[in-house]
């Protein structure tokens, strides 16, 4: 009986088809026989089950059918009522899990799995290479740095070090790539890549929205009452923002084009100013009187009822 095929490639039931495929990679590069010449005969029969096992759940067909119980692990049929998926896709499922490693092209399959590996004419390992592996690192920014840019030096764990120019508007938990920046490969000097992870500390003001900035303003009573120009911060610079007669608390102010400009954007975001009225701590008796005067005088419901 062939062995179940989740277990083969040590994966959940549930797995994506993204966990799958991970596992197979793994277990290929460790177990073929041309990356183990010392064990080439015992390594090639647990490298035929893994590749029967990656076949099977990597076709959806076949996956949802085993899962059912129609067909078992070499793409047989449990029962007569699946002969007609057993005369097609199953039989091509127990053809590629008894094939031979002969028949195996190992060109295509570490193509694959290297992700850029490279091998000589007809699978020969004379001519074998692997590009570097990427490696990762995690870049932590200003508020200001991420949404304007910057250039910064990120150390790499062998002393060496990386400088980055930040484009404009990267975003929390953005991964920048760069080329060739990565660790040395395996007979070629082709290096992998170097993945930064950026993460974006909070501004004490300014919040983001897509390419937007959201920043809250307070005002006094006779700002809002009266109208007034006051100065507010943008990411670039102070601008004056004129407040209308009767601003209500809450109400919120565009700044047309005052947000972030993200490289390959035509244009930048805005700034959304949301105002708030802050009463002093201490309430004079002479704005205690007025305010006593006018509600005696004016009937105004603002709607709470």
């Amino acid at each position: 009986m062939a062995d179940d095929p989740y277990v083969t490639l040590g994966v959940a039931k549930g797995a994506s088809d993204e966990d799958i495929r991970r596992a197979f990679r793994k277990l290929a590069k460790e177990l073929h026989p041309d990356l183990n010449p010392a064990n080439s005969a015992g390594t090639e029969e647990q490298f035929k089950k893994v590749s029967s096992a990656y076949e099977l759940l990597s076709d959806p067909q076949k996956r949802r059918a085993f899962d059912r119980g129609e067909i078992d692990a070499r793409g047989d049929p449990r029962r007569d009522g699946f002969r007609q998926y057993a005369s097609g896709a199953a039989r091509g499922a127990r053809a590629g899990a008894r094939a031979g490693f002969e028949d195996v092209d190992v060109g295509d399959i570490f193509s694959d799995i290297f992700d850029g590996a490279r091998y000589g004419r007809s699978g020969q390992r004379g001519g074998f290479s692997v590009k570097g592996p990427d490696v990762r690192y995690t870049l932590e920014l200003d508020f200001l740095e991420a949404v304007l840019g910057a250039k910064k030096r990120v150390t790499m764990p062998e002393g060496g070090v990386l400088d980055l120019s930040i484009p404009a508007g990267v975003s929390d938990g953005q991964v920048l790539r760069l080329k060739g920046k990565g660790a040395v490969g395996i007979g070629t000097t082709e290096r992998g890549d170097a993945l930064v992870e950026v993460r974006v500390r909070p501004h004490a003001r300014f919040q983001r929205s897509d390419d937007d900035i959201l920043l809250d303003v307070p005002i006094t009573i006779d700002e809002a009452i009266l109208g007034a120009k006051i100065e507010v911060p943008t990411i670039a610079g102070r601008v004056q923002l004129t407040l209308p007669k009767g601003t209500n608390s809450g109400r919120v102010f565009r700044l047309k084009g005052k947000g972030i400009k993200c490289a390959g954007r035509p244009e930048a975001g805005d700034q959304l100013v949301t105002v708030r009225i802050v009463l002093p701590d201490t309430i004079d008796d002479s704005l205690a009187y007025f305010f006593s005067e006018w509600r005696q005088k004016n009937r105004y419901d603002p709607g709470r009822s």
